[in-house]
């Protein structure tokens, strides 16, 4: 299974939804669906999302490697 890690290539925003399409084997673009309509519905979506963005280190970091 691969490791959770934001792509360097394929990224819109952050490369969070693309690294997380990649890790469970769905489309980036689904991803990217059910995220922006999760956003009419109350909760912390964009609070999630900018907490992966600091945690899921970028295809490229060397703690991703080590991984």
């Amino acid at each position: 299974m691969r490791s959770l890690v934001r792509p360097r290539s394929g990224r819109v925003v952050a490369g969070v939804c693309a690294g997380l399409a990649r890790r469970f084997g769905l489309s980036p673009f689904l991803v990217r669906l059910l995220f922006v309509l999760s956003l009419v519905l109350p909760g912390t979506q964009v609070v999630v999302y900018a907490v992966l963005w600091v945690l899921m280190p970028s295809e490229d970091d060397p703690r991703a490697r080590r991984r």
